[in-house]
């Protein structure tokens, strides 16, 4: 059998990711709820810009989905991203830094559409807690136009970014590579992103979802929140009739792997974390990169759960090229 050009086909809201230390005075100050990804209008977000006197030297592409398709790729992955940015500096950026590290997507610089492209200011507090302030801009636009079926059909998985279910048109384009995927043997994986979005679109998620997907990545918190369950052994059951394989990540006590026949319980690497911004999205991307790369999921868990800790204890959600090949080899 043919190999597939890519690993994994994700898709998600585009944000250029500002990533900076702020006190809990300054979150006090502006007004701000702390630990939680609010999403703002431009006003609001050029208000924090000024107060924070950004600079580029704190930028990197990212979003969710993002974040992890270029970790699948920094282990060695190939991997294509479906998204939207808009023709302004930080689309362009985007765009450069993306391409930077080897990932695939649909837009040049001589394609892409006037707009303002997303930001997300993520401010991390010293006690590693991470509180985001989110414009969207054009990436509430996104809609089954920005996603090829061509790659996707040549992918081994459809990685969905949870954060699409908060526009029609986003949750649109979920149903549509899913659908897409499926008719063309294309493994299927969701992430739930956010726990106040699946408490606000759980109907959505349900339509999404439809009959199962082939793997679910989410936290605790999301984990009972879709299955409205009070403890992780309710919901890890519950969890099992949507899809055929999960993993529940649990911060610093490590994470639960379903591999379709029995629980695997994943061990923590104990670190002294100074940002979580990026964790579960790490995760994933080395989950991906290593049930894609003939690894057992009992490996693939250790390695996510490895590379997740190491991304804690440093401020931005991506390793270094050479800290991923270092994991890898200790590991596996």
């Amino acid at each position: 059998m043919t190999k597939r050009k890519y690993d994994v086909f994700g898709m998600g809201n585009a944000m250029v990711d500002v990533v900076f230390e702020a006190s809990d005075e300054f979150i006090a100050k502006h007004d701000i709820k702390k630990g939680l990804m609010t999403l703002v209008d431009e006003a609001r977000q050029n208000e924090l810009i000024q107060a924070l006197d950004l600079d580029q030297n704190k930028m990197q592409c990212g979003g969710s989905a993002a974040n992890t398709i270029i970790a699948t790729n920094q282990f060695g992955g190939n991997s294509y991203y479906a998204c939207k940015v808009a023709n302004d500096d930080f689309g362009h950026f985007y765009l450069e830094d993306l391409r930077g590290t080897g990932v695939d997507t649909l837009y040049t610089e001589s394609t892409v559409p006037e707009g303002i492209t997303g930001k997300c200011l993520v401010m991390v507090t010293t006690d590693a807690s991470r509180t985001m302030q989110t414009f969207l801009g054009i990436t509430t636009e996104f809609s089954k136009k920005e996603v090829d079926t061509a790659a996707l059909k040549d992918s081994d998985y459809l990685y969905i970014e949870g954060y699409l279910i908060t526009s029609e048109e986003g949750k649109e384009a979920m149903k549509f590579a899913k659908n897409v995927a499926e008719a063309h043997g294309v493994k299927t994986s969701l992430t739930l992103s956010d726990p106040s979005i699946v408490g606000f679109f759980k109907d959505g998620f349900k339509e999404v979802i439809g009959d199962g997907v082939d793997l679910l990545f989410c936290n605790e918190e999301e984990a009972l929140s879709y299955t409205d369950t009070k403890d992780m052994m309710e919901a890890r059951e519950a969890l099992k009739s949507i899809a055929k394989t999960f993993a529940i990540t649990q911060g610093k006590n490590g994470a639960i792997i379903f591999d379709g026949d029995t629980f695997i319980d994943i061990e923590p690497y104990p670190v002294d974390a100074i940002d979580t911004v990026g964790a579960g999205d790490m995760f994933a991307g080395a989950f991906l990169y290593g049930i894609t790369h003939n690894h057992s999921m009992a490996e693939a868990g250790k390695l996510a759960s490895l590379a997740s800790s190491k991304v804690v204890t440093q401020f931005g959600p991506r390793l270094q090229w050479h800290e991923t090949r270092d994991l890898l080899n200790h590991l596996l």
